[in-house]
């Protein structure tokens, strides 16, 4: 089993030399760092526990101005080793820390107290009772507490049990989740091309996998090449692990701390999140320029309060979220404002008076912002698009109440009846204002309800009782009449059974009254035919003429067929297209046809 830790704690605490110790590694990458005995970025160890299990440990540096670095390692971490020097006890950068913590919502790690070795006992106590109240309101206010000397020895097979203990009660990760790895480096290896790093907290990554990259840039899919972890070559990858990536066509130039790898087309990109207060002050009291950390990513943003707990934040480009990230906060003077919950990736614009008002009355009661609110406020939505912004956690979730499913979507109940009632409406409307219409179309309606796919549409047309005839939409029933065209067909029609093939022409239909819409409504009432060119038969016109045509010698000739049924080759030709179309004749070469038998 594979786990990852994280380091947090006051800027020299001994948190490096702690890893050290445990892991025979030196965490600090740069020789700056080694020189001036000061973490500045993020160092990665590992080791194995005595239970075998495999940990990888993120070194973070504690210094103020690092913070930034800090939480980038932090973030994606679910277990942390809060580190506290016995002989200092609880300092600045430990509150910082506590913060980032407690903003993060990580519940799982260990209180680490190195150093013990110039600590009295009775200091010991004092700093590990300051160290229980200030971590009172995070995930670590009953985490385990262990005393440790790196100097001596004191205290780390105690370390390295508890730890296992921690570990060994952390939930399994879901290794069939959806990838999102957020990238805390990207460099470039002889021979192998572009590398990122990062910690794998849900989901599997195999060699010559797709993924995409989300960063500054367009989004782009990115293969796949190779994989390590520990320094070790690879075929697949499951969390939770520290993880290195080589990728296939894309260049470090291309990739910054921030970017996040994922599973194509899976997460919702969004510059607009609202949140709900989980640490720190209230947002009314908060800056409203900020930067915000989220995964590995810190990026400008703007704070906009609805109440004291809930806000709507704005970021400075989009990122992959979902309900349920975290987002810490801090102000322009590195100091970690508070932390917030992601509630809704894609959130209600707000334009009218009092918009903003309603909506924290809505996040207030976040149960009624659920799953069946969020389809209550599209209309309709695809499941899919419910599992990118973390509403769902899987595509075969069962629909609460209130919610039909059509196919991939999900709609409102209230909404469906809506539409329904809506369309219904207008095609009454419609039919009763022009006996001659056929009904609205099927794209007139889509329009008219504003649905978000064409697919929508057939549920909406049976909860409305409506029907659906060549692409129109009308009232089941419905006795259609031709209104005042009425005598002018009837006329048309007397004239077409005394000369069937002697089709009228344009200026005959006009003496009569009869327009395109006259008799488009006529051919729907199967009253006349039309066929191409302007030609108007009677339905009954293309049986009568394979009587006539099947007596003729095979093959015959658009000739000998105009002879037959005494008519025109305005006609004719139309009508033996029409029965070629039917498959009642065959067109043999340019001027014969046949009878199928």
């Amino acid at each position: 089993m594979r786990h990852v830790v994280a380091t947090a704690g006051h800027v020299d605490h001994g948190k490096s030399t702690l890893v050290r110790a445990l892991t025979g590694i030196e965490p600090d990458r740069w020789e700056q760092e080694r020189r001036r005995g000061l973490t500045i970025d993020l160092g990665f160890v590992w080791t194995t526990l005595p239970s075998g299990a495999d940990v990888a440990f993120v070194d973070v540096p504690g210094h103020e101005r690092f913070i930034g670095n800090m939480l980038a390692g932090l973030g994606p971490a679910p277990v942390v080793l809060f580190v506290i020097a016995a002989d200092e006890g609880w300092c600045a950068q430990s509150a910082d820390h506590r913060d980032a913590v407690a903003a993060l919502g990580i519940e799982r790690g260990l209180i680490v107290l190195t150093r013990a070795d110039r600590a009295a006992p009775e200091q010991v106590s004092s700093v590990v009772s300051a160290a229980r109240t200030e971590l009172a309101g995070t995930g670590l206010a009953g985490a385990p507490v262990v005393v440790t000397s790196a100097v001596t020895g004191r205290g780390l097979d105690d370390l390295t049990s508890t730890l296992d203990a921690v570990l060994a009660a952390a939930p399994a990760p879901d290794i069939s989740a959806r990838v999102r790895l957020w990238i805390d480096r990207a460099f470039t290896v002889d021979g192998a091309g572009t590398v990122v790093t990062g910690t794998l907290a849900a989901g599997t990554i195999a060699r010559d996998d797709r993924l995409e990259l989300v960063g500054t840039g367009h989004p782009r899919t990115v293969t796949v090449r190779e994989l390590q972890s520990e320094g070790n070559p690879q075929p697949v990858m499951t969390p939770v692990a520290r993880v290195a990536v080589n990728l296939r066509g894309i260049s470090t130039d291309e990739i910054a701390r921030g970017d996040a790898l994922i599973t194509p087309a899976s997460r919702h990109r969004t510059r607009v999140v609202d949140v709900a207060r989980v640490s720190g002050l209230e947002f009314h009291a908060a800056p409203e320029h900020l930067t915000a950390h989220i995964g590995t990513a810190a990026l400008p943003a703007r704070l906009r309060p609805f109440d004291a707990d809930h806000a709507r934040i704005t970021l400075d480009r989009e990122l992959p979220l979902a309900a349920g990230d975290r987002i810490v906060l801090r102000d322009p003077g590195r100091r970690i404002v508070g932390g917030g919950m992601i509630v809704d990736a894609e959130p209600p614009s707000l334009h009218r008076r009092g918009d903003a008002r309603r909506r924290a009355m809505t996040l207030r009661d976040r149960p009624a912002d659920g799953v069946a609110a969020q389809v209550a406020r599209r209309g309709a939505v695809t499941v899919g698009h419910l599992v990118e912004l973390g509403v769902l956690d899987t595509p075969a979730a069962t629909p609460p109440p209130g919610v039909r499913v059509a196919g991939d979507w999900w709609i409102d109940e209230t909404t469906c009846t809506t539409w329904s009632n809506t369309l219904r409406d207008a095609v009454e409307e419609t039919l009763n204002r022009d006996p001659l219409s056929a009904g609205p179309t099927h794209g007139a309606a889509r329009d008219l309800l504003g649905l978000p796919d064409a697919s929508l549409l057939a549920t909406i047309i049976d909860d409305a009782g409506l029907e659906s005839t060549g692409g129109h939409l009308t009232i089941p029933g419905r006795v259609s009449g031709l209104g005042d065209a009425e005598d002018a067909i009837a006329a048309l029609e007397r004239r077409l059974t005394e000369h069937p093939f002697r089709a009228p022409e344009a200026d005959d239909l006009d003496a009569l009254g009869l327009g395109s819409r006259e008799l488009a409504a006529a051919h729907r009432l199967q009253r006349i035919l039309r066929l191409d060119d302007g030609v108007v038969l009677l339905p009954t016109a293309p049986a009568q003429a394979m009587r006539t045509l099947s007596g003729l010698e095979q093959p015959f000739t658009t000739s000998s067929a105009r002879k037959a049924l005494n008519s025109t080759r305005r006609v004719v030709i139309p009508l033996l297209e029409h029965l070629d179309g039917r498959g009642w004749t065959r067109r043999i070469d340019a001027g014969h046809r046949e009878v199928v038998r």
